[in-house]
């Protein structure tokens, strides 16, 4: 074999070397030898990296050591699941890897349950089905716990201690309410209702509201100085107390002491009315004779205002209603 052959047989040779002793790693490319065709002398067209040159231009990215080089030579190199696909690792060290992820991701499903047993909540997973029916569970308890509180407050509420207070009053007497309607007329419905008790003439709602204003304009005179505007406090001017009037007649105004006067006047009865605090006060008792229409006056009934009610003797229908149709 001539000097030539010889340089070529040798460069191959170190090529199959390199090949075999170096591990190409990330984007660092394996050394390339170029020969002179017209010498045949060997010529590095790309420096060789050498083993001390690959471990130190290598940046360790990861927790797998692979080797580099030859055997006393480690790197450590990111994505070990790359690492997997390609087989740079070994069957001893792929196993090693995957029984590391599979420790850490039970560690992670253990530190959730955990962080669910201390929220209280179960370690099972819970269907979104059983979650809404828990959840509407919840909300029933709830509201049903909000009904028996506000039941327990209802019972201290003014509008229970007025009631208790009428109930007593009246139980005294041997009478039971009669409860009316609460839509402005309850003052008419009310005498009306009593009325029928009594046996005596009955009218229609607007018969009583237009007889009342008739009553209130014929004697304004004697009324006007109970009567005031609500915002100043001032008696009513004359227009003011035509307006007054004209309400009364025409619509479902709430009626008071004005036109209790008014009603009693008109049915001439003696009309009393009872309350849950101090002695009842009677409209007419020096005028007409008994027996009076019994009438309850409630400050707290309702939320819109003052409200009327009956009463029954305790031995009747409790069935029995005034109404508040137009006869």
């Amino acid at each position: 074999m001539n000097a030539a052959s010889k340089d070529a047989a040798g460069i191959i040779a170190g090529m199959s070397a390199v090949n075999k002793g170096a591990l190409v790693l990330g984007s660092v490319e394996p050394p390339v030898v170029g020969v002179n065709l017209n010498g045949l002398k060997p010529m590095k067209t790309k420096q060789r990296i050498s083993e001390k040159e690959c471990e130190g231009s290598f940046k360790p990215e990861s927790t797998t050591v692979v080797k580099c080089g030859n055997d006393t030579d480690y790197a450590k190199q990111i994505r070990p699941a790359q690492a997997l696909r390609s087989g740079s690792l070994t069957k001893q060290q792929s196993v090693k890897e995957r029984h590391r992820v599979m420790r850490i991701k039970a560690e992670e499903d253990i530190s959730n349950d955990e962080n669910e047993e201390h929220n209280g909540l179960p370690k099972q997973r819970i269907s979104k089905a059983q979650k809404r029916r828990d959840k509407k569970a919840r909300e029933a308890r709830q509201r049903e716990e909000e009904i028996l509180a506000a039941a327990e407050d209802a019972k201290f509420a003014p509008k229970a201690t007025e009631l208790r207070a009428i109930q007593t009053k009246l139980l005294e007497r041997q009478l039971t309410l009669h409860n009316i309607p609460s839509d402005g007329d309850c003052l008419y419905n009310a005498v009306r209702h009593q009325l029928s008790q009594h046996g005596l003439a009955n009218h229609s709602v607007q018969k009583l509201r237009n007889e009342s204003a008739n009553y209130i304009r014929t004697h304004k005179d004697t009324l006007i100085c109970y009567m005031t505007n609500p915002k100043t406090g001032d008696l009513l001017t004359d227009d003011e107390f035509n307006k007054y009037c004209e309400t009364l007649r025409t619509t479902p105004a709430w009626g008071g002491q004005i036109e209790l006067k008014a009603l009693s006047s008109i049915l001439k009865v003696p009309i009393e009315v009872l309350q849950a605090e101090g002695p009842s006060t009677v409209q007419g008792a020096d005028e007409f004779a008994g027996p009076n229409l019994l009438i309850t006056y409630h400050r707290h009934m309702y939320s819109l205002g003052e409200h009327y009610n009956s009463t029954l003797p305790i031995d009747k229908t409790v069935g029995e209603s005034g109404g508040s149709e137009n006869e």
